[in-house]
């Protein structure tokens, strides 16, 4: 892990040294600076008027079950300093709506592009180290990432981390994309890292159909957490099936499992049934997507999905077991997920349901509008 990381910081240093001379022969130049947005905003309905909208099961019927909201109002500034170098922002303005705290910064990153084989990536980014890593929120064919992204983003294995990378990709009959990461695992926006510890993580994605847009994704690592190991695995598959000329079948399925150190910690330590090994979650989904290209007027598509999730965040334990469903109907205008709107339900059930908690089996229905700016 040391050597590891020793490369990252040699390779970063020597591509702000080479781009720093780049950037000193091209000061008359104009920087090329780009904006971009999404707007997400969403009705939800409980079907249960004791469970609130964040899963919370309520005895004293006080529960918020029903709620417009402002899901996430992004903006995103990328700006081009030199033909190898940019420069990443994404503020998510929507968490200004709660305590900010460790919120609305999401992206802050600079990426130095030696070739197409090998890249740097410093700041806060989303390592790579799963499917849903690899594309942005509002291209998902579900209401939301999965079950197993927010467990494993707790973790420090994804969602937005402070660290660095690096990646490429090969072309061939055989084409390879690699990322290999260290992040200090404790979250975005911290003030430092919490307990010296590092996140070794890497993926290595194969296309292995090009016709049929067949990819497996391999994904691994391994930390150090509070002076305990850690690790984590997985494995992705995905691919388009056409049915007719504009019909078709995007499936993507996705296994993983590591050690929950998150909940380890957090029971006292006289609780604790044995050592960190003890405390591991697993999760699995597979999500079918059936989309029809209508290219009438500004109606792009339709699309009909339902992701079923299976989801255990301390399966060495009884009781934690949770099964979901997300079956979601979605209508795309312009091109691109331009302008979008949803419409789904999420169905949670759990093998032990536990009062005021949110381990409680509850329904909740999602209209969601979208727009890029």
């Amino acid at each position: 892990m040391i050597r590891v990381l020793k490369l990252l910081s040699i390779f970063s240093l020597f591509s702000l040294y080479v781009d720093g001379q780049e950037l000193a022969k091209a000061d008359s130049t104009k920087i090329k600076i780009t904006m971009k947005g999404l707007f997400q905003a969403r009705y939800l309905f409980n079907t249960n008027k004791n469970i609130d909208l964040n899963g919370l099961h309520h005895t004293d019927g006080k529960a918020t079950y029903n709620d417009f909201d402002i899901k996430r109002a992004r903006l995103q500034f990328a700006s081009k300093i030199s033909d190898r170098t940019d420069v990443v922002l994404l503020l998510n303005l929507a968490d200004f709506k709660s305590d900010p705290k460790n919120k609305v910064l999401e992206n802050a990153y600079i990426t130095y592009k030696l070739n197409s084989f090998l890249n740097a990536k410093m700041g806060q980014f989303r390592p790579a180290f799963g499917l849903e890593d690899m594309y942005p929120v509002d291209v998902i064919k579900s209401m939301d990432y999965s079950n197993q992204y927010t467990a494993f983003g707790n973790n420090g294995w994804q969602s937005f981390q402070i660290g660095a990378s690096i990646y490429g990709a090969t072309t061939g009959k055989l084409p390879v994309k690699y990322e290999l990461s260290v992040v200090n695992g404790n979250n975005r926006n911290q003030a430092m890292d919490n307990d010296n510890g590092k996140h070794f993580s890497s993926r290595v994605e194969l296309g292995l159909d090009k016709k049929y847009a067949i990819k497996v994704g391999l994904n691994g690592g391994l930390a150090v957490v509070s002076g305990s190991g850690a690790y984590a695995s997985g494995i992705d598959l995905s691919g388009t099936l056409p049915l007719a000329k504009k019909l078709s079948l995007e499936m993507e399925t996705e296994f993983k499992q590591g050690n929950n150190h998150v909940l380890y910690y957090s029971i006292e330590e006289a609780k604790r049934e044995g050592n960190l090994k003890k405390y591991q979650m697993r999760g699995f989904y597979f999500l079918p997507n059936l989309r029809y290209a209508i290219n009438y007027h500004r109606l792009s598509s339709l699309e009909f999905s339902c992701r079923y999730e299976y989801f255990d965040k301390d399966f060495r334990h009884p009781g934690s077991k949770r099964e979901t469903w997300t079956p979601m109907l979605s209508a795309e205008f312009l091109k691109a997920y331009s302008a979008r709107i949803q419409l789904g339900v999420n169905i949670d059930r759990y093998k032990q349901n536990i009062a005021g908690t949110t381990q409680y089996n509850n329904s909740t229905f999602i209209l969601q509008v979208q727009s890029r700016l």
